[in-house]
């Protein structure tokens, strides 16, 4: 099947993950960040104190998401995306009233573990079980709706927040959503029932004559419990938190970041378009390579493009450095939330994705709040953007020889009369 027969059989349940990941947005770094200089100004803070709050509320969000993120193995797809959604439209209310600075980590907690945490693991775990022989498209389709939401809701933030103030911007956004975002996610999940029992009937000890499916059965299908005594599990870890580390600091910290370079803010906020374009270019071409080659195979390539990011701020001041800057930026995260979202079901299996899936955001959570504060408080202390770009190059060093070991262990094939 090719791309487009693929995209028009299963238009609606892809249009689910595209949308779910596309209203992710306002749990994410570079949408809050946005209305980061208006909350300081009011409250008063620092970079590393707007920073301190952020890390609270985004890694107590990243704690509790172990736990929240099986849900979706338990229960129905259709209710996780109503509670969800629920959840990320409440965060954005008590965002536009919180009183005081101390408000803003709880404020920030809720959107950070609805929006950016349990948004995203919504989409991916969604595309990743319910798919199998077109998992790294499925994947790579859904994941659109990520660069689409960097390239529309920033500027609608900017605008929003110069029309009425930050508080009514976050308001608008609450309201909008009530109307509209959970009728439109369950009217795209009709007809789950039978995809669900389906999935079952794949991943269950009975008899399949088809091969495929005989094959996916024999694949050992890891419990939580297993993954987190597998070493490789936590090489991987460690590489696959290098984008959220990175990316989410230097979202975070932007305004600073073309400051020092000499850029206006809008010039690297329109620079964001490159990161759009190298985002969904990169979803586009390792789809259909993840479904021909498999994404075990490819993962060792994906940081390169953090890489060549981290290089451009180190030695490069010219206002053509914020598109390539972008660029990299893009092309890491679509080639990494594909290979990634590709890569668990292939290392674990799917019975228990949303489980192994909820440890791993947890972790990606932690270090995004880790970011903001550290960086904020280098900041703080002069260090350099420059400075601080090298010990990314050291970190992601590590990671990449972190992710070959890792791969040079063979995927075990569940044993006859084996339960794992």
């Amino acid at each position: 099947m090719n791309y487009f027969q693929f995209v028009h059989t299963n238009r609606r349940f892809l249009s689910f993950g595209i949308l779910v990941a596309f209203f992710s947005a306002f749990g994410q770094t570079f949408f809050i960040a946005v209305f980061g200089p208006d909350i300081r100004a009011e409250f008063g803070l620092s970079h590393g104190g707007f920073g301190g709050y952020y890390a609270i509320g985004t890694a107590v969000s990243g704690f509790c998401l172990i736990w929240a993120g099986k849900l979706i193995d338990r229960f129905d797809l259709r209710w996780v995306t109503a509670g969800v959604a629920t959840a990320l439209i409440l965060a954005c209310a008590f965002m536009s009233v919180i009183p005081a600075a101390w408000a803003l980590a709880p404020a920030l907690f809720a959107l950070r573990i609805s929006g950016q945490g349990l948004m995203s693991h919504t989409a991916m775990t969604a595309m990743g079980r319910y798919f199998d022989a077109e998992r790294g498209r499925a994947v790579s389709i859904a994941i659109l709706g990520f660069p689409a939401g960097v390239a529309v809701f920033p500027g609608l933030a900017v605008w929003l927040s110069g029309q009425f103030g930050w508080r009514m911007a976050w308001a608008a956004v609450a309201v909008t959503l009530a109307v509209f975002l959970i009728p439109l996610l369950l009217w795209l999940l009709k007809g789950h029932g039978a995809r669900h029992r389906f999935f079952l009937a794949q991943t269950s000890d009975d008899d399949h004559t088809d091969d495929a499916a005989l094959l996916r059965r024999r694949r050992r299908q890891w419990t939580r419990a297993e993954v987190l005594r597998d070493p490789r599990f936590y090489l991987l870890c460690f590489a696959i938190t290098a984008p959220s580390f990175i990316s989410t600091g230097l979202f975070f910290h932007q305004a600073h970041l073309a400051a020092a370079k000499g850029w206006t803010l809008a010039w690297l906020a329109s620079a964001f378009v490159a990161y759009t374009v190298g985002a969904i270019g990169a979803n586009l071409a390792f789809g259909p390579m993840i479904d021909r080659y498999g994404a075990r195979r490819l993962l060792p390539y994906y940081l390169y493009p953090l890489v060549f990011a981290c290089l451009t701020i180190v030695f490069f001041d010219h206002p053509l450095a914020a598109v390539a800057l972008t660029l990299f930026l893009g092309l890491t995260s679509g080639s990494g939330q594909t290979l990634v979202g590709a890569a668990w079901p292939e290392f674990y299996g799917v019975l228990h994705l949303g489980a192994i899936r909820a440890m791993v955001m947890s972790m990606s959570v932690g270090a995004s709040a880790l970011s903001p504060f550290f960086l904020g408080w280098l900041i703080d202390r002069g260090v350099s953007m420059e400075t601080i770009s090298m010990g990314f190059l050291v970190y992601l060093g590590l990671a990449i020889v972190g992710i070959l070991f890792a791969l040079a262990r063979p995927v075990p094939i569940k044993r006859e009369g084996s339960t794992s």
